[in-house]
């Protein structure tokens, strides 16, 4: 082989490696994580509104981790650093909480926020670069809000009324906050900026207050307290004697249903009918009876509750029952519902005009038909033998809407008629009371509407 050829195939040899290095580097250099170009993200919304009291917070991630980033603050009187850093350490994730710049006291107005970030990847030498510019309308009020009217008094199991005025530009949301938890919502009353809603004290809590809060979008709050005087009540409890033709009646018929139950005793079938299957039961009316109305009303007139012609009560709200077998306490549940009952299969009415949410088989209650009559109230109708109304019927006053039954959990033929005020069960007592209604709603309502026409 001459000179020639042996220097002509080395130079090929070396292009040849060149190529592979080049190659090599390439690729490396495209999947390394030291040459990433994914870009940082930002996360911030384009408009805030800022309360210029509360940290504003931003989360900046990136996948090679981030170096430095700077955060400005701009308007027409200045502009600041509110963040910069430049870190030895590079992370891949950061919380800033932006804090107002004692320099620069803005009132209620405009500014912009500008975030610069850059990552340490190798890539195009200098990394990759986000910039984000979000506008910031600065509201330091806090929302308008004061009580107009409420009831009087709340009893313990009891419901009332308030109507309240709020107002705010950049309003977010308002609701009444309860010591235990619960949030009340209300619906449009009368005019613009007045809401009015329902309250209940539920059995079970011994203790009872009830704040309006408002927020609007920048973090500021209001807080107005209705005051109500409380009112005790006591309520009976009641020693239940289980009998093995209604364990292995009643109950196995209503836990057939659920294969857990099959290989049980009759004692657990009995607690997972009266607990489990009641909690399930109870649920589905909590959720259903838990939504408000969103139109506008001017008044709520509501006729007492009577939807069972000449009934005797058989059974009181709110009474505690504890049911024994041979002696022995096996489980125990609170009667939330008065029964009633006259003849066999009497005709149900709906005492108030309503709406039809549900009308199906609800487990221990039976066949069941609830209404919404506004203003977050609802009644129930349980244990009924037939239903004449479907889910979204719109009934009249003193239409029938079934008869009684003893479908469910339920040994004679009877009514459990209950009402709930968004989701929480109340004594039907006082609905059924025409002096209590005219005395603790609707002349609340009536002096709400006087007071608000004097403004």
């Amino acid at each position: 082989m001459s000179y020639r050829n042996r220097g002509s195939k080395k130079g090929l040899y070396i292009t040849l490696l060149l190529v592979i290095l080049f190659v090599g580097a390439g690729y490396f250099i495209y999947t390394s994580d030291k040459f990433e170009r994914q870009a940082p993200t930002i996360e911030v919304a384009k408009q805030i509104y800022w309360n210029y009291k509360d940290p504003l917070t931003v989360q900046l991630r990136d996948n090679s981790g981030i170096k430095s980033y700077t955060a400005i603050l701009e308007s027409s009187k200045g502009r600041v650093t509110l963040d910069k850093a430049q870190l030895t350490n590079a992370q891949k994730s950061l919380t800033l909480k932006l804090l107002p710049p004692p320099q620069l006291d803005l009132a209620n107005g405009r500014a912009k926020l500008v975030i610069d970030v850059q990552d340490k990847s190798l890539w195009n030498f200098t990394g990759n670069k986000a910039h984000s510019e979000s506008i910031i309308i600065i509201d330091r009020k806090k929302p308008e809000l004061f009580v107009v009217a409420n009831s009087y008094a709340i009893a313990r199991g009891g419901s009332a009324v308030v109507v309240f005025y709020c107002k705010d530009d950049n309003l977010k949301e308002f609701y009444i906050k309860t010591n235990f938890g619960k949030k009340f919502y209300a619906e449009p009353f009368y005019k613009k900026g007045y809401y009015a809603a329902l309250i209940a004290w539920p059995l079970q809590q011994k203790w009872f207050r009830a704040d309006v809060i408002a927020l609007d979008k920048a973090g500021n709050r209001a807080k107005a307290h209705i005051p109500l005087y409380l009112k005790e009540r006591a309520y009976k409890s009641s020693n239940i004697k289980l009998k093995k033709s209604f364990l292995e009646g009643k109950v196995a018929d209503l836990a057939a249903d659920y294969p857990e139950t099959h290989d049980m005793s009759d004692i657990q079938r009995f607690r997972f009918v009266n607990e489990k299957l009641r909690a399930m039961n109870e649920k589905l009316i909590h959720t259903l009876s838990s939504k408000v109305p969103t139109e506008r009303i001017a008044r709520f007139a509501i006729h007492p509750f009577h939807p069972l012609k000449n009934a005797a009560r058989v059974a009181n709200f709110g009474t505690h029952r504890y049911y024994f077998y041979e002696g022995r306490l096996v489980s125990e549940a609170y009667h939330m519902g008065l029964d009633l009952a006259s003849v066999r299969h009497a005709p149900i009415k709906a005492s108030n005009p309503g709406k039809v949410v549900f009308a199906d088989y609800n487990g221990i209650y039976g066949y069941m038909p609830m209404l919404s009559h506004g203003l977050g109230l609802y009644t129930i109708y349980g244990h009924c033998s037939q239903v004449f109304v479907k889910k979204g019927d719109e009934v009249g006053r003193n239409e029938t809407i079934a008869k009684t039954g003893n479908t469910g959990l339920a040994l004679g033929d009877h009514l459990h008629f209950g009402v709930l005020v968004q989701g929480i069960e109340v004594r039907p007592q006082e609905w059924m009371d025409r002096h209590w209604i005219q005395t603790n709603i609707t002349n609340v309502l009536a002096q709400a509407r006087r007071m608000i026409d004097t403004k």
